[in-house]
């Protein structure tokens, strides 16, 4: 039964929705941030806990090992960036020589060039730190604080939440076939397993990713003698979790490291260029062959979902944009009325258009020349008629 009511009552209550639903996620960030994670989460460790539970033990057991590996694999990498963050530390007198030159330079420069004194340097420096601390900057730091202490605490629920998403897996399952009782529950299964397989895809080659990038970061800041080269590499690695900008952020770092570590500022640049080069092979090479058309979103949707995250959850929105961008191109695509958005969202195959014209094609041309043959043929037996019936008429 279609909707008596018009087009622009039904768009203006759509978009009454979603300013409802955007209101209600950035008031309730604290808590559907962590939730979210922990979904993603869960399905990185749901072959984990069905494989244990295949093996004969209880699934209470084999969520709370699932959770423990979890668990000691994060500390072991806090810990090792731990470790290289307190090596880093132990050249920060160096690095302070090094600004300290490179500062008097500054303005022996700003002295020659632009005529303005060191006492002027030193006075504006004086006057803009001043503001900085006594111009909110105080409440600056103790919101950041504040901020921080609520963002751990809130992540160590993480692993709860995690638990009873494994645990009530099923029951959530059941939840999803009385919400929609007209639906097969075939269909829902399959739509689930496409949203798990995506999830899944997406982390596993993530994961994958981060390492491959990490280990050319770091081939190639060690060729430059770039000190902490594992460190710089893996980090500005592990940042591809934010898309498009996570690797540059992270080679800020090393290039300025480069620049008061080093003679000459071509190091810098060295610098730049080997996260530029490992920025291209991984956009148009590795993360395609890696994650394949599992995750199929369209450029200039990441840009879009990637910006519209940040606005909602900053950096935890700008990295579950894909993964939810990806979620929701699954359910577009299962809902007939929805699959148009799908299609938006998703990356044109231009090979797979071409082949599938080429096919409609080479199954067309038999169907056309063989009209054309019996076109050919009738015409043919009617001027041969018209001649049999002139030349009986003369």
């Amino acid at each position: 039964m279609k909707s008596n009511y018009p087009y622009i009552i039904k768009l203006a209550f759509s978009l009454i929705c979603v300013t409802i639903l955007v209101y209600w996620l950035k008031v309730l960030e604290d808590i559907l941030v962590p939730l979210f994670v922990a979904i993603i989460l869960a399905m990185a460790l749901y072959p984990i806990d069905k494989w244990l539970e295949k093996k004969g033990m209880g699934r209470v057991y084999a969520i709370t090992i699932s959770l423990i590996l979890f668990m000691v694999v994060t500390a072991c990498l806090i810990w090792l960036a731990s470790n290289q963050i307190v090596s880093f530390g132990e050249m920060l007198p160096q690095l302070q020589q090094k600004f300290t030159t490179l500062f008097a330079d500054c303005q022996k420069l700003a002295e020659r060039y632009l005529h303005v004194g060191r006492n002027t340097q030193i006075a504006k420096l004086k006057q803009y730190g001043q503001g900085i601390i006594g111009g909110g900057g105080g409440s600056f730091f103790s919101s950041a604080l504040s901020t921080t202490g609520n963002m751990l605490g809130n992540l160590s629920l993480i692993p709860i939440y995690m638990f009873f998403l494994l645990y009530y897996r099923d029951f959530f399952k059941m939840f999803f076939y009385k919400v929609f009782p007209n639906v097969r529950r075939y269909t829902i299964d399959t739509v689930l397993t496409k949203i798990y397989e995506v999830v899944h895809s997406y982390l596993t080659g993530l994961i994958t990713v981060t390492v491959i990038v990490g280990t050319l970061n770091t081939m190639g800041l060690l060729i430059l003698g770039i000190d902490y080269a594992v460190f710089f590499g893996f980090l500005a690695a592990a940042l591809l979790i934010i898309p498009f900008i996570g690797i540059l952020i992270g080679s800020i770092l090393p290039i300025i490291v480069a620049l008061i570590t080093k003679d000459s500022p071509m190091y810098a640049v060295g610098v730049a260029g080997v996260f530029i080069f490992v920025q291209f092979l991984e956009g148009n090479f590795i993360t395609p062959q890696v994650v394949g058309s599992k995750i199929s979103i369209n450029g200039l949707v990441a840009i879009i979902a990637l910006l519209l995250g940040s606005a909602l959850w900053g950096i935890a929105g700008m990295a579950l944009s894909l993964p939810t961008t990806a979620i929701l191109k699954v359910i577009f695509d299962s809902v007939h009325e929805l699959k148009p958005y799908g299609y938006l969202l998703g990356e044109p195959d231009h090979n797979r258009i071409l082949q599938e014209k080429k096919k409609r094609m080479s199954e067309f041309m038999p169907d056309l020349v063989e009209t054309i043959t019996e076109t050919t043929e009738d015409v043919k037996s009617l001027v041969k008629r018209r001649k049999k019936a002139t030349k009986s008429s003369e």
